[in-house]
C-alpha cells in the first residue's frame, strides 16, 4: 500500500528548508539595505552620549535587541559591531526564517481541504499572504520598528506589550476573516466572499489600532534616516515572507502533482 504524500511531516521539512532559504535571503537584504542606518543611527547615539554629562552614560537597551554601553564599566561582556551586524543579524534571521517556516507549514498541513474548492497549493499561499498581513505587515504599521537612538529604554517594556497584543489581535481578526471568507463562498461566490472578509478585517483592526495607545518618542531624530530604517524594515520582513510564501506554495504544488499521480496509478492498477 502506498504510503499518503500530503502529511504533515512532509509539510514541515519542506516548511524548515524554505524556512532557512528565507532566511538567508532575509540577511542580505538587511545586511546590504538596513546595515548602513543603523550605523547612522548609532552614530548619532554615540554623538549624543558624548555631549552628555558623564553621569548620564548608563547602558541602555534598543528596540534591535542590542545593548550597549557608553561609560567606562567593566564586568561585561561586549560584541562588537563587526559581529553583531554579520554573525549577529545572520544568526537572529536564519533562526526567525526556520521557526517561521516550521510553522506556516504546520498550519498549511492542517488547512488543507478546509479553504473550499482550494488546492493544496493555493490554500497554502492564502495561509502565506494571511500571516504576512496579519503577523507582519499591519503590526508594523501600527508599531514600526525604530533605529537605536529613538525610544525612551525605560519604555520598551510597556511598547514591546503594546505591539505584541496588537500582533495578536491582528492574527485571531485574520484567522476569523478567513472563516467568513470561506462560509460565505457558496452562497455569495468567491469575490464577494473575499471583499466581505477583507473588509471586515480592514474594519475590525482599524479601530483596535485607534484604541491602543500611539506610541511617539521619536524626539529630533533626522526623519531621514527614521524614514530609511524603516523602510529597510519593511523590506526585509517582505523579502523573508515573499520567499516563505512562493517556496512552500511552489513545494506543495510539486508534493500535490506527485499524490495526484500516485492516485492515477493506483485507479490504473485497481482497473486492470
Amino acid at each position: 500500500m502506498t504510503k499518503p504524500v500530503l502529511t504533515a511531516r512532509a509539510f514541515l521539512v519542506r516548511g524548515l528548508l524554505v524556512g532557512l532559504l528565507a532566511g538567508i535571503a532575509a540577511f542580505l537584504v538587511a545586511h546590504q539595505v538596513g546595515e548602513s542606518h543603523v550605523e547612522r543611527a548609532i552614530e548619532l547615539e554615540e554623538a549624543g552620549a558624548a555631549e552628555a554629562p558623564a553621569d548620564e552614560a548608563e547602558p541602555h537597551s534598543h528596540d534591535d535587541g542590542a545593548t550597549h554601553s557608553h561609560g567606562d564599566e567593566g564586568g561585561g561582556t561586549e560584541v562588537s559591531r563587526d559581529n553583531q551586524r554579520t554573525f549577529g543579524l545572520a544568526t537572529g534571521t536564519l533562526a526567525v526564517g526556520v521557526a517561521l517556516g516550521g510553522i506556516l507549514a504546520l498550519v498549511a498541513a492542517a488547512v488543507v481541504g478546509r479553504l473550499g474548492r482550494l488546492s493544496p497549493a493555493q490554500s497554502t499561499a492564502v495561509v502565506a499572504l494571511v500571516g504576512f498581513v496579519a503577523v507582519a505587515l499591519v503590526p508594523f504599521l501600527k508599531y514600526p520598528a525604530t533605529p537605536p537612538a529613538v525610544g525612551n529604554a525605560e519604555t520598551i517594556g510597556e511598547r514591546t506589550g503594546y505591539y505584541f497584543a496588537f500582533q495578536l489581535v491582528s492574527v485571531i481578526v485574520g484567522v476569523l476573516a478567513v472563516a467568513l471568507a470561506v462560509r460565505l463562498w457558496e452562497r455569495l461566490g468567491a469575490f464577494e466572499a473575499v471583499v466581505i472578509a477583507a473588509g471586515a478585517y480592514v474594519v475590525v483592526v482599524a479601530t483596535v489600532g485607534a484604541v491602543l495607545p500611539t506610541v511617539n518618542e521619536v524626539g529630533d531624530f533626522p526623519a531621514d534616516t527614521l524614514w530609511f530604517f524603516r523602510r529597510a524594515s519593511l523590506l526585509t520582513l517582505a523579502t523573508m515572507w515573499a520567499v516563505l510564501g512562493v517556496g512552500l506554495t511552489g513545494l506543495v504544488g510539486r508534493l500535490h502533482q506527485r499524490d495526484r499521480a500516485a492516485v492515477g496509478r493506483r485507479q490504473l492498477a485497481a482497473s486492470l
